[in-house]
């Protein structure tokens, strides 16, 4: 089977107004592709920005992959909170990219947007915290319910992935 190698770090995110920031991320693949090594979610730490608003995560992903087709393209999807002095968590944004295609080193900013919720909902959050959250994760990603969200625009992920692939053309497989 043809296989991929997704190597790199997410290096942290910036345009967030909130701060002590944190990153629940994970990958999605189609049927035909199946996880030889690494793992397909995690989290990183929690970091506040002492100058300017970028928090510095580099936060390693190292995934291999098999598959027998290109249907499914591995998509990273990110859930990035932030945390309070009391150790509360609020949701700052939801975002996902797909891997790219193309082996070699590449630098992916990945924008987010959380949900806006009701009028209540948002006087809620500005004063109590929480807000709306998504009820299937799966929602980031692909686009069949999305288009009726009322969202807000989030900060950027920054990633830097490099990308190998091996077997592509003894298989048949076409890039």
């Amino acid at each position: 089977m043809a296989e991929v190698h997704v190597i790199g770090q997410i290096m942290g995110a910036s345009g967030f107004s909130e701060s002590s920031l944190f990153c629940k991320w994970g990958i999605h693949t189609g049927a035909a592709w199946k996880l030889l090594s690494g793992v397909r979610e995690g989290q990183t730490q929690v970091d506040t920005p002492q100058i300017g608003d970028m928090a510095y995560w580099s936060h390693p992903i190292d995934l291999h992959f098999a598959t027998k087709g290109l249907q499914g393209w591995p998509r990273l999807h990110f859930q990035v909170w932030s945390q309070d002095s009391f150790g509360r968590c609020q949701l700052a944004g939801y975002g996902f990219c797909h891997v790219p295609s193309s082996p070699g080193t590449h630098q992916l900013a990945c924008p987010t947007w959380r949900p806006l919720g009701s009028w209540r909902e948002q006087l809620a959050r500005a004063f109590v915290g929480g807000g709306p959250q998504l009820l299937h994760g799966d929602t980031i990603y692909s686009g069949a319910d999305r288009y009726r969200l009322h969202t807000a625009a989030g900060g950027t992920v920054h990633l830097e992935i490099g990308l190998l692939l091996r077997n592509f053309d003894r298989y048949g497989v076409e890039c």
